[in-house]
């Protein structure tokens, strides 16, 4: 489908990115590919006007 070209470093917290792969080995889903259709629909949010993607997160911290 796409043709990946580059690659990305991200540190994380060990206890979050052990529960992100239990999250998407129980959805039989590659944690790369949630990664990337996260990033789309980021991008794609935010090239319509949208970019407050955590709006409804950021309110019930609050």
């Amino acid at each position: 489908m796409s043709h990946k070209d580059s690659g990305m470093r991200i540190r994380v917290e060990r206890e979050l990115r052990e529960a992100f792969i239990q999250a998407c080995r129980s959805q039989n889903v590659v944690a790369a590919d949630v990664l990337r259709d996260f990033m789309r629909a980021f991008t794609e949010k935010q090239q319509l006007g949208q970019s407050d993607l955590f709006a409804s997160r950021e309110k019930k911290q609050k």
